[in-house]
């Protein structure tokens, strides 16, 4: 009799750009992942008692949480899209995480020049009087995307490793692959067609479906990731200002910055005295800005009076409840 397992457990990957971006991404949600021993493929994550990390490839991250080995996993939302073509047995929890982004692309040599489009690439096709080969690691998304688009006749080749050499050695007119600079696709001589993208990826974190409804502890922790995911995410983007500004009241001081077009803070701007020797009634301003506009936000704060401004970074922004949580929920009762 197969025993029931208690643990939770989180799928990471091994290695590469995401292995990195996944320990980078939970320290900064005050999520650290403590590995001992570098060779190991356990660990733990000290915020979280109880909890399992298990490194693993990103494919078959998502193969762990389809078949409930794994509770949930962080994984490139380009893998799970394919590797769950046809199942619901796990579900997104966050799709963008941040880091790892790419995209999928329909890509040909430059040696055809006429090829821009996938409307010239139907025609390519017609010339040759021959189906088109296209190699690819994504041979489900691969499909659905040619078909859509009038190339239901091209042979799909199913490879691993480095696709851009395909075209050159022959087994492939053309290749379904991520892109993130382009920089290898320039030194292999090789394009992007200009409607060509399929996909855009980056890192997601996914779980188990039938994990989620059975076990309350997997839900519990669920909302715990969600919760910390969610608010170092919508903090990431933002910034902490401080201002001392002169004024007859802190009423006043709101007038004048609701007046402006970036510094309205998230529900408003937090008032405060500030003591000082100096004559006149001085106020510390607190507002929240997205980084984006700060040189704005610091332009129209001089333009009411504010002076000595300071700003810090913004750790985590929580919500009442996270919205991907009340998301999870509604999936979950379908």
């Amino acid at each position: 009799m197969k025993t029931k397992r208690t643990e939770l457990r989180i799928g990471l990957p091994s290695k590469g750009r995401l292995f990195d971006g996944s320990l980078d991404f939970l320290a900064k949600a005050g999520l650290s992942v403590y590995k001992p021993n570098p060779r190991q493929y356990e660990a733990t994550i000290p915020a979280l008692p109880g909890v399992l990390v298990l490194f693993q490839r990103v494919g078959d991250i998502v193969v762990s949480v389809e078949e409930g080995s794994v509770d949930f996993g962080i994984t490139g939302w380009d893998t799970y899209r394919e590797r769950t073509y046809n199942s619901s047995r796990s579900m997104p929890l966050l799709k963008n995480l941040g880091f790892g982004s790419c995209t999928l692309q329909v890509i040909v040599p430059e040696s055809i020049r006429e090829v821009r489009t996938l409307s010239d690439l139907a025609v390519y096709r017609n010339n040759l009087a021959r189906p088109l080969r296209a190699a690819t690691k994504f041979p489900n998304l691969t499909r659905r995307f040619l078909d859509e688009n009038g190339l239901t006749d091209t042979k799909i080749i199913e490879a691993e490793g480095t696709l851009e050499v395909a075209p050159a050695i022959g087994y492939a007119d053309f290749i379904i692959d991520l892109v993130s600079t382009g920089t290898t696709l320039r030194d292999n001589h090789l394009r992007m067609l200009e409607d060509g993208e399929m996909l855009r990826s980056e890192a997601c974190l996914i779980a188990n479906r039938a994990a989620l409804k059975e076990r309350p502890e997997v839900m519990a922790l669920a909302r715990t990731l969600l919760e910390f995911m969610e608010a170092h995410l919508r903090a990431s983007t933002t910034v902490s200002v401080f201002a001392n500004i002169r004024g007859e009241s802190p009423e006043t001081i709101a007038d004048l910055i609701f007046e402006q077009d970036v510094i309205g803070g998230l529900q408003g701007p937090t008032i405060s005295p500030v003591i000082n020797r100096e004559e006149g009634d001085w106020f510390a301003a607190h507002i929240i800005v997205q980084r984006k506009d700060l040189y704005a936000a610091i332009r129209e704060l001089r333009s009411i009076g504010g002076s000595g401004v300071v700003v810090t970074p913004v750790t985590y922004i929580f919500e009442e409840e996270p919205v991907s949580y009340k998301n999870l929920l509604e999936q979950l009762e379908e």
